[in-house]
């Protein structure tokens, strides 16, 4: 593919924002959701498509648990970019909760509101339990879930229980996505012909095949007639290679957290990596964020071209877990700057 393709292949589909709303040491969550809401400012300003917010409990280090609400301070403090969930994770919710919920946002913010669901708990086992209460809900009801919180937004698929109806909610039109990590929800969204998010940033070994099983099981549907895949991705870009790989070391940190079970707020970058974690975890960092696009404004351009051209993203949902926040702003402005064109 030549170089000019390649250049407008960046700037033919959609790029938006994962925001996991970092706690840093240095703070709180209320200093993480200024920022959350200066980055969708931000990025609103630069042209991204949309921002999402996850939905995790239980973490130190992440904000955003209360995810609907969070959706709307942000849609109240910007006014053009598309705010969702990236995602709600419907085993831990009754659907007619989430039904009504973003029945109000989308009441409140009409065609800017996305719902993206998924299925596993955003948590560890036990805090799934203190949510869900002793219910038997889980990820093996995923399906159900799904189409009963679809029956509340449309009653014409046929309510679950006809007594009961969700205001706000019903008869709004508003965007369900199906994420995953795997192929159950790949195949799933594409069998109920809904738009699909792929959790790149850390899987990036089952991309591929996800992203195929769910284009071959895709039908269309009222809600999509093509398939559309977004592929969320950590990019961390700077001025220089040598700054984006330190700026880097706060996303190895953080995963070496995770795995050594030690979770803490986010820590800041160090210069090297090389006395902090052994030749295992090296080892297990690289594949679990082998995706990750790490570099200079020429360096991530050439690795995102790849990364779009291997995957056939539709879409792409940048994710930068930057300590500095200057520089946090800076990466996706280089971003921006290569989808843009500049």
């Amino acid at each position: 593919m030549s170089e000019q393709n390649q250049t407008s292949l960046l700037q033919s589909i959609p790029f938006s924002v994962l925001d996991l709303a970092p706690i840093r040491e240095d703070g709180g969550p209320a200093d993480s959701f200024k920022r959350t809401v200066d980055l969708a400012q931000h990025t609103e300003s630069l042209g991204y498509n949309r921002y999402w917010l996850a939905e995790h409990h239980n973490m130190p280090f992440i904000a955003s648990s209360a995810t609907s609400v969070l959706i709307g301070h942000v849609a109240s403090q910007t006014s053009t970019i598309k705010v969702g969930s990236g995602g709600v994770m419907l085993p831990n919710h009754a659907p007619l909760v989430i039904a009504e919920q973003f029945g109000t946002l989308e009441s409140l913010f009409p065609g800017r509101i996305d719902l993206g669901l998924g299925r596993a708990p955003g948590t560890d086992q036990l805090t799934a339990h203190a949510l869900r209460r002793g219910g038997q809900s889980g990820p093996h009801d995923f399906p159900d879930q799904l189409e009963e919180l679809r029956s509340y937004f449309d009653p014409s698929r046929g309510p679950a229980n006809p007594h009961v109806r969700a205001y706000p909610g019903e008869g709004l039109d508003i965007p369900i996505w199906l994420l995953g990590s795997s192929g159950y929800s790949a195949q799933l969204a594409g069998e109920e012909g809904l738009p699909f998010a792929f959790a790149s940033h850390f899987s990036p070994r089952d991309t591929v095949p996800a992203l195929d099983l769910y284009k071959r099981t895709f039908k269309p549907s009222d809600s999509l007639a093509e398939p559309h895949a977004m592929v969320g991705v950590n990019i961390i870009a700077a001025e220089t290679d040598e700054e984006a790989e330190r700026l880097a070391t706060t996303l190895q940190q953080q995963f070496l957290n995770l795995i050594r079970k030690n979770e803490s707020p986010l820590p800041p970058p160090v210069d090297s990596m090389e006395d902090i974690w052994t030749e295992w975890e090296k080892q297990a960092l690289k594949q679990q964020l082998g995706s990750s696009i790490i570099g200079s404004k020429e360096t991530v351009q050439h690795q995102l071209e790849s990364f779009i051209e291997k995957t056939g993203a539709d879409e792409v949902m940048v994710i930068s877990q930057i300590y500095d926040h200057a520089a946090r702003r800076r990466s996706y402005e280089i971003v921006a700057e290569l989808f843009k064109g500049e």
